[in-house]
Order: C-alpha cells, then structure tokens, then sequence
C-alpha cells in the first residue's frame, strides 16, 4: 500500500503549475541484513491487517494510517464524480504496468473517436510531458500531471487537473494513470471505472500477481494482439486468470497496430457513456421535481 511505498513527497506538477502534495508516509527501511537468506523460502510480508509490514509499526497503526490517506482521497474523488455526474462526463482511468502500451492504445482510440463526441485526456508520469504532447498531436485536449516520487494519481491532483482542462459537458475524460499495477488501484479518482490494460508481452500470470487491480477494474483491454503469433502467450488462460480474481470483468482483444478489437472498445465506451447521459438526465428530474 502507498503509506509504505515512499511515495508522494514533494511537488507534483500540473503543466504551468506546482501543486504541494504530501501523503506524510511514515516507514523506515533497513537494507543491512545480518541473516543470511534461503532463496527458496517466500517471504510473505502481506499477512497482517494492513496487507504490509513495515519494521517498527504495528499493524493496528498501518491500518490507521491507511484509513486517514484513504479516506481523505476519498472526498476529493467524490467531488470529482459530482462534477463529472452533474455535466454528463464520462470518466475512465487507464491503468497498466509500463510499457503495456496504454498511451499508443489511447491515440488510436482519439484518431477512432473523432467526431463521435469530444474526449479530453489527463496525462500521469513521474516526469517528461511526452505522452501529453503525442495526445495533443490528435488534436485532443490533454493535460499532463508529473508526479515526482509518487506512483500513482489521486483524486486531488485529478481535481485540480480539472480545473485546468475544463472538459465539455458530455465528453469523454481518460485519465491515463501513472504505469504501476499497486498502488492506483485503491486511489478513486472519481472515475466511472477502471480499464486495465494488460499487453501480451507481459505475462499470464498478472491478474493473480497484482489481484487488486484486476478486482477493482470493470473492463481489461489485451492489447497488442499483432504480437501473439510471435510469442507465447495463452490468451484463455490470462482470461481465465483474471476472471478468478474478479468473475465479472470483461476482456476485450485489441491492437492499435491492427485495429482488432477497436470497434468492440468504441462500443464499450458509447455504452458507458449512455449510461452516464442516462444517470445525469435521471439526476436532473430528481432534482427538479424536489426544487419545483
């Protein structure tokens, strides 16, 4: 979990602008062991409460501490949502380890989307403001937040970032998170869901490796598909993996070199969209029939 990870210390910055950002981690390490290790043995450190260990903590303290960092994402995300429910938003955080292929996935899928409705796009990387220029090169809106030390988005820098970008009513917002398959998996950031990107070059054994993040995302995207007469990778058992952690996600094959799959992935997203049109317009009578 990020109170250990060491993460978050120091500025993150939204392009034209420094946003103090700190999480107070609070861990010591100590990397001068007088052991000696057996490299067969599983060092398990997740058994606790907390899901960690870290020397001289009580479980009991690292679950406080979780709870306080949690909790207070919790209320920038959920400002977050309201903003994007009450202007119709469809916002999807992309979600991956690094070099899955997210960003080159994401171009294509703008190239595909244009004229369809507007997509908006937040960029996250510990440094360098590359992805957001190769999105802005679609014509795109994008917006790039460099986190620094940390390894994941939240939902105060999202917000602020929102502020910045101010995305259209009814538009799409893909928040294109920081490559690490841990920690962003428990940080809302007022998304409408997680999609996982999980690239065949990686192995099939991800989901089951890194479970929390396939059990908060709704969608997983296997990309690269081109590749696999080149590899070996099984494709039904990386599904059937991902399904163990997480029995209702869907999976969609896609290829931004080939376009597999992009149609199925537009689909998705016109119909979540609708939904979240629907839930707006729902939201709306609601309220006008308690003011009226």
């Amino acid at each position: 979990m990020c109170n250990v990870c060491g993460c978050g210390e120091g500025e993150v910055r939204i392009e034209g602008s420094a946003v103090p950002h700190h999480h107070h981690h609070h861990h010591g390490h100590d990397h001068h062991h007088d052991h000696a290790h057996d490299h067969c043995e599983l060092h398990h450190y997740g058994e606790g409460p907390a899901g960690v260990a870290v020397p001289g903590m009580s479980q009991s303290r690292l679950v406080t501490l979780e709870q306080d960092i949690l909790a207070k994402n919790n209320g920038y995300a959920a400002a977050n949502r309201r903003f994007f429910a009450e202007r119709g938003i469809l916002a999807l955080n992309l979600v991956s380890s690094p070099g899955s292929g997210k960003t080159t996935l994401l171009v294509r899928t703008i190239e595909e989307l244009e004229g369809r409705f507007p997509a908006y796009v937040i960029e996250g990387d510990q440094q360098t403001s590359a992805d957001a220029e190769r999105i802005r090169a679609t014509g795109a809106p994008a917006l790039q937040i460099n986190t620094g030390k940390g390894c994941h988005l939240d939902g105060h820098m999202v917000g602020h970032a929102v502020e910045h970008l101010d995305p259209a009513a009814g538009s799409v917002l893909f928040i294109e998170n920081v490559g690490n398959l841990v920690c962003p998996a428990a940080f809302d950031l007022g998304e409408a869901h997680k999609v996982a990107i999980l690239s065949v070059t990686e192995g099939e054994d991800k989901p089951l490796k890194y479970p929390d993040m396939f059990a908060a995302a709704d969608l997983v995207l296997l990309n690269k598909t081109d590749l696999l007469p080149h590899l070996d990778f099984d494709v039904a058992a990386a599904v059937a993996n991902a399904r163990k952690v997480n029995p209702a996600i869907e999976v969609l094959r896609v290829s931004a070199r080939s376009g597999e799959g992009l149609v199925e992935w537009l689909a998705w997203i016109a119909a979540a969209r609708e939904r979240v049109e629907a839930t707006q317009g729902a939201a709306a009578s609601q309220f006008n029939a308690q003011t009226g």
